[in-house]
């Protein structure tokens, strides 16, 4: 039980492994497609990689640096681990449109340069002799080409718009007056020498453009997870520009991140400044007075009566001092605040003695910076600087309150405070009236130049911080290039031409092959019915060949390939006692698949073989026996014989081909209305037993079975039935016709034959090999 199913097993392994060697064979057979198309590919790969402009990698590397590193107190971020830094809103604000419009700027990278060569075109950082461009970069409104041509006493601009020409003597456009937008005057250097008899174009583009492809080509990453490095990287034909590009990237990032840690301490610097002007000015009066009211009432020096009653005013005179000096602080920022009209940073650690109201202020200035960033890298529409504005006017707002709750608290206390300074005024009445009125401007005069003091000690501390600012990067690696081009690479190049000259062709026949609806040869029929028979393979034969071996000794492969017919038809034969002749017809499906070239050649190979044959041709619809002889088409033949009982079809027999002598036709005659009801009155049926008695084989070239019922309504009288088919011609789907003839019974003894086979699809061998084996070389020339 086992045996059989591990039979089978083996069985459809080999037929897979057939499938697939005949899939193989199938594709082999179009080479010279492959070899053709690997050539192309190849020589295709070869141009792109000689003349495919070079392409270069240039990388840098640069560390984020932390703000808030110094020596404060570890945060929860440092003990958890996590970063203050977001290298996301770094990544932004690199690529942002701002700090790359400042990069084209600086570079002029609106202005390319190119060398043009025989073939190709390449970009250069710059022309090899110098160059001067007289227009702003941010001026450039629209494109301008120009073509320099190096000669060699002198240059040849071209513009591109307006094709006009003009020559500059002595290669220096210094000497004349010209319109161009530039510049340039040849060198006595090599390079410059060397420049002498090649042409270079200069473009410029506008600022915006120049800007947008540079957003485009900068592509910044993050290296690892938790590290604060970032990598720059740009494409280029140019070394030397995408290096500047990337180092001068660097450094106005840098310079960016430096301004804004410096923008708090100038502003303070810059307050600071203004209010020394007012104080200056304050002081030198104070002093004009002091001075005017000595002189005016000859005062020298004081003393008290009571030191006692003094020391306690003084006491008291100390602290409405502070308490008045700390009014005066509160009054210019609230100035300083309604003024600030545009959010700008505001002043810190002035003096003020309100811990909450400085918190208030360190916290705006930061939202004011943040503030900024968003604007710069989003735009003042960004929903986020609209939320940064809002919480700024709300950071405004509380600080002002700050401030009016807190100088309301300095007045109730300088009221006690000059109240209480009233009682002490009492103590001392017998103290002239001048000397409180001396008393009173010296107070002035102490508390403008303790604010001047205090001032002037927090501008230097802000000068210092403005001059220690720390840079906001540390570049690990500056703008280095690959030393080699990253496009084109020869391998991958080579090994895609290589998979393309062998998958273009491959989906080619694919899709060919898919779409194919045509036989071929004798593996398409099996696919599609097996049941039946296929007992020869005819080869296609080219238009200078005979279509029929009139000689009976020919030894041409066509006359092979009939023989063989002939004798697998002998096989098919049903075997009898009686010496009768054998009836075989000749059909197929549909019109023009051979089968009155395969009747004439097979009757043809059986009267070679000293057998008697007869033709008749039974296709009374479409004759077309007699176009391979010299008789007419209404020639009497078959239909006369049937229509009219008086004839004898003898007497209508012709010698077609008069080397066959044994070999007899009878032709279709003249074309009657009525085939049908002619084949089956009898007449035929009566013909084709007589023909039996005198000839040993009886061949009849029927009508096509699918168009007409005149071979059904015969087919009982043939012994073997030959159905041809004809490779590529016979659609597949029609083949399923022939089966549903055999499976039904309505044709017996069926086989098939295939007609035009190409000389390589059958059997698996050529024809030249097969059939013309041991005939010599003449009659296959």
């Amino acid at each position: 039980m086992n045996t059989p199913q591990n039979n089978n097993g083996f069985n459809l392994l080999d037929e897979d492994k057939g499938d697939l060697k005949q899939e193989f064979r199938k594709y082999l057979r179009h080479w010279p497609w492959f070899v053709f198309a690997l050539i192309l590919a190849l020589l295709s790969a070869y141009i792109y990689i000689r003349y495919a402009p070079r392409v270069y990698e240039t990388k840098a590397k640069i560390k984020v640096l932390d703000e808030s590193d110094g020596l404060e107190l570890p945060t929860s971020a440092f003990i958890f681990k996590r970063s203050n830094i977001n290298l996301e809103n770094e990544i932004e604000i690199l690529n942002s449109y701002i700090i790359l419009e400042d990069v084209a700027k600086k570079l002029n990278l609106n202005t390319l340069f190119y060398e043009e060569g025989t073939i190709q075109t390449a970009q250069i950082a710059e022309l090899p002799f110098y160059f001067e461009q007289l227009i702003a970069a941010d001026s450039v409104s629209k494109s301008m080409a120009y073509v320099i041509d190096v000669k060699d006493t002198s240059f040849e601009i071209i513009d591109t718009k307006t094709e006009e020409t003009v020559e500059i003597p002595n290669h220096n456009s210094f000497e004349i007056n010209h319109d161009f937008p530039f510049q340039i005057k040849l060198n006595n250097d090599k390079a410059s020498l060397e420049s002498v008899g090649k042409r270079y174009t200069v473009i410029f583009r506008s600022l915006r453009n120049a800007t947008l492809a540079l957003k485009s080509s900068v592509k910044t990453e993050t290296i690892g997870e938790r590290s604060h490095l970032l990598e720059l990287s740009i494409n280029g034909e140019s070394k030397l520009r995408s290096e500047r590009i990337l180092d001068t990237l660097i450094m106005t990032f840098n310079r960016d991140g430096i301004k804004d840690r410096q923008l708090v301490s100038q502003n303070t610097i810059d307050f600071i400044d203004d209010r020394f002007v007012y104080l200056a000015s304050e002081l030198d009066s104070i002093e004009d007075n002091r001075k005017e009211f000595k002189e005016d009432n000859n005062l020298v020096d004081l003393k008290t009566d009571a030191s006692l009653d003094l020391k306690q005013r003084a006491n008291s005179d100390e602290e409405v001092f502070k308490v008045e000096s700390q009014i005066v602080i509160v009054d210019m920022l609230r100035e300083t605040i309604k003024s600030n009209l545009k959010d700008g940073l505001l002043p810190a650690n002035i003096g003020l003695d309100s811990g909450n109201t400085n918190s208030l202020i360190s916290e705006y200035n930061t939202a004011v910076i943040e503030r900024d960033k968003l604007v710069r890298s989003g735009g003042e529409k960004n929903p986020a600087v609209k939320f940064a504005q809002t919480y700024i006017d709300d950071l405004k707002s509380n600080i002002l309150k700050s401030l009016n709750s807190y100088r309301q608290q300095l007045e109730v206390t300088n009221n006690q405070l000059s109240r209480r300074n009233s009682k002490f005024i009492g103590r001392v009445s017998r103290i002239p009236e001048k000397e409180k009125l001396l008393r009173a401007i010296e107070r002035q005069q102490t508390i403008k130049e303790s604010l001047y003091l205090l001032l002037l000690q927090k501008r230097e501390e802000a000068a210092i911080n403005l001059a220690i600012t720390e840079p906001s990067i540390k570049v690990v690696d500056y703008a280095l290039s690959s030393s080699k081009p990253i496009t084109p690479k020869p391998n991958i190049a080579y090994a895609s031409a290589i998979l393309a000259g062998l998958l273009i062709p491959f989906a080619i026949l694919y899709l060919i092959f898919m779409l194919d609806t045509k036989i071929h040869g004798k593996e398409d029929i099996l696919k599609l019915n097996n049941k039946i028979p296929i007992i020869a393979e005819i080869p296609d034969i080219s238009k200078r060949e005979k279509a029929v071996f009139v000689d009976p000794n020919d030894r041409t492969i066509l006359a092979e390939s009939f023989r063989i017919l002939s004798s697998n038809v002998n096989y098919l034969l049903p075997v009898r006692d009686d010496e009768k002749g054998k009836v075989i017809y000749c059909t197929s499906t549909i019109k023009g698949e051979g089968k009155t070239f395969i009747s004439i050649n097979l009757s043809l190979a059986l009267s070679s073989m000293n057998k008697k044959v007869l033709l008749i041709g039974a296709d009374l619809r479409n004759p077309q026996i007699h176009t391979h002889t010299k008789y007419e088409k209404n020639t009497v033949g078959l239909s006369d014989y049937l229509h009219n009982a008086s004839i004898d079809w003898r007497s209508n027999l012709v010698k077609g081909f008069e080397k066959h002598e044994d070999h007899d036709i009878l032709l279709s005659g003249n074309i009657p209305p009525n085939p049908t009801s002619l084949l089956t009155n009898g007449r035929f049926k009566a013909l084709v037993e007589e023909a039996k008695e005198y000839y040993d084989y009886v061949i009849v070239d029927t009508a096509p079975t699918v168009l007409v019922t005149d071979t059904m309504l015969i087919s009982q009288l043939a012994d073997v039935t030959v159905y041809i088919s004809r490779a590529n011609f016979t659609e597949k789907k029609i083949l399923s016709f022939s089966e549903e003839l055999f499976s039904s019974g309505k044709i017996k003894n069926m086989a098939y034959v295939i007609n035009g086979v190409g000389a390589s699809r059958s059997y698996g061998y050529g024809y030249n090999y097969g059939y013309g084996y041991g005939y010599g070389s003449k009659e296959l020339a």
